[in-house]
């Protein structure tokens, strides 16, 4: 099971999401549930990297693993920051309900 912690500020702001663990839907390469996972994550960091008016870090060391946090932000960045928390967050609960046995999804709000 792949769990999944999205972390945001109370204005909706991303602030880090920790993902950990395999879908273990289907066998590696066939599995419809981790390209979902992947899909939604690389998105993010790829939004994350193309915004200036932030920083954040990755951790991608070990498969299986995945965690990034916004370490300082603009207040230019904080729309684009809610939106990517929001498609996290829409995402994941979609891909929870639809695969429970599969995906574990939870936010904190800070």
């Amino acid at each position: 099971m792949t769990e999944v912690l999205l972390v945001c500020g109370k204005d909706g702001a991303l602030k880090s999401v920790k993902a950990f663990g395999h879908a273990s839907f289907a066998e590696k390469g066939k599995d419809i549930v981790c390209a979902a996972e992947s899909i939604v994550l690389g998105t993010s960091v790829e939004m994350l990297q193309n915004t200036k008016e932030l920083v954040f870090n990755a951790d991608t060391s070990t498969r299986g693993f995945l965690e990034f946090r916004v370490e300082k932000s603009a207040a230019s960045a904080v729309e684009r920051l809610k939106c990517i928390g929001d498609f996290i967050r829409f995402a994941f609960i979609k891909l929870s309900a639809e695969y429970p046995d599969n995906v574990r999804f939870q936010e904190i709000i800070e």
